[in-house]
């Protein structure tokens, strides 16, 4: 990944729910610090919930205001990315 690219790995934090809202408060935080371009998000298959529980997140209005779009992979139901478009004033 490129210095405007950032990966947010949450397996080691899967079942700590305050955890998971830091780490992905952190990574926004940090995308925007950086004006990165992309945010993957690895969040595993596994049951489902983790993935649902990253994209209830997404879906806050505080939130959505920050990206410009998502993309659920494909290929890998374990990971979303997030895409952003930086102006100047943020």
């Amino acid at each position: 990944m490129s210095r405007r690219s950032l990966s947010l790995d949450l397996h080691p934090v899967f079942n700590k729910g305050r955890e998971i809202d830091s780490a992905l408060e952190n990574a926004f935080q940090e995308a925007k610090q950086r004006k990165a371009r992309e945010l993957e998000i690895i969040c595993g298959k596994g049951t489902g919930q983790l993935k649902k529980r990253v994209l209830r997140f997404l879906d806050k209005d505080e939130i959505k205001n920050l990206y410009s779009r998502i993309n659920k992979d494909r290929d890998n139901s374990g990971r979303i990315f997030v895409y952003f478009r930086w102006s100047r004033g943020q």
